[in-house]
């Protein structure tokens, strides 16, 4: 196997952590149609067809009648906030145990997020909610969308290689249910078809460490497509008077069209070639998406197993859809000193970023 040739002066930054979490409460595809009514044949089908069992959500209260609660924008922000600082927190400390570390030991945290807008942001209300170092590096990834996982894991994984030995968290945390609008259209059933909530922390050590502890990160690249930027959209609905998310139906053949071009792109000058890949992390985005990545790569179901099982567990988390595939990949425990891995996610640009791993 060809290798790639690295400083061997610097210790890489390596995946050393993780955790994930999900609110309590989670509902069928059918579960979510009886409580809404949706008897629209064209909606059904779309949650029916999904390839998705369960989903982890916050669903509006119900009103009187019993049916769920047209929530205000104002109403959905403050789910964004609240329901957002209890699945980081659970992420951030579930992370910390998987590595046997402490909130004290915590030196930069990246939150990334896209289900709302706040000031200040999910860094600084974690920083006081959970006590960490008031002098914690911070950064907040905000608006990207499902690709930002890996945005936001390219400065996490930077400063961990200027402070050698210290710990950097990127948190992914997506309260999708806090973006969700209810009104019977294909336009909307798409979106509340498909996504749930979900955090995911992991944590970030340049180290001299032994292979079982974790990959580390070699390269990141990044592709966007600007002929398709309208393709996915989270904005402003003058109608519902609150944001709405917008998902194009030919984003899978977008993504799938430009999936082998940036794989391409993260192994030139690498030495490897798609064969010498062992482990393919992908963003959850659907089944069609899912599909279409399969196709261009030319991989087999097993190599996607994860991703799959991720989207019929819990649907689209967003940004941290991949760090749940990554966590059952770890699980098996199948990945051997000097494997390879891809991770790939994609998103509203439209985007491709992907990153090189090595066992």
């Amino acid at each position: 196997m060809r290798s790639v040739i690295t400083d061997v002066r610097t210790p890489s930054p390596r995946l050393m952590g993780l955790g994930t979490a999900n609110p309590a409460t989670s509902y069928s595809q059918e579960d979510i149609l009886r409580i809404f009514g949706i008897k629209d044949p064209r909606v059904t089908s779309l949650f029916l067809n999904s390839h998705i069992d369960r989903r982890h959500l916050h669903l509006p209260p119900l009103d009187p009648d019993g049916s769920p609660r047209v929530e205000t924008q104002g109403e959905l922000l403050l789910k964004h906030r609240t329901d957002g600082i209890e699945l980081a927190a659970q992420a951030l400390q579930s992370c910390l145990k998987d590595m046997g570390a402490d909130l004290g030991e915590v030196g930069y945290l990246c939150c990334v997020t896209s289900t709302g807008m706040l000031t200040p942001g999910f860094s600084a209300l974690l920083i006081k909610e959970l006590g960490l170092p008031v002098t914690c590096g911070r950064l907040d990834v905000v608006g990207m969308g499902c690709n930002a996982g890996l945005n936001g894991l390219n400065p996490t994984a930077a400063w961990a290689s200027s402070n050698p030995g210290r710990l950097a968290v990127m948190i992914c945390v997506e309260a999708c249910s806090a973006a969700y609008v209810f009104d019977g259209t294909l336009r909307t059933a798409v979106v509340n078809g498909l996504f749930g909530d979900g955090a995911a922390a992991v944590g970030v050590i340049a180290a001299d460490s032994p292979a079982a502890e974790g990959p580390a990160v070699l390269k990141f690249s990044s592709r966007i497509i600007p002929d398709a930027v309208e393709a996915m959209r989270y904005d402003w609905d003058e109608v519902h008077g609150k944001f709405s998310f917008f998902i194009d139906r030919d984003v899978p053949y977008v993504v799938g069209a430009h999936a082998e071009e940036a794989v391409a792109n993260l192994l030139r000058g690498t030495g490897l070639r798609r064969s010498d890949i062992t482990h393919w992390i992908v963003h959850s985005g659907g089944k069609k998406v899912i599909d279409a990545v399969k196709i261009n790569l030319g991989l087999a179901s097993y190599d996607l197993r994860h991703t799959s099982s991720v989207l019929r567990d819990y649907g689209n988390l967003s940004s941290g859809s991949f760090l749940f595939s990554y966590q059952r990949l770890m699980a098996e425990e199948v990945a051997r000193p000097g494997d390879y891995g891809v991770l790939m996610t994609m998103g509203p640009g439209s985007t491709i970023e992907t990153a090189l791993v090595q066992w």
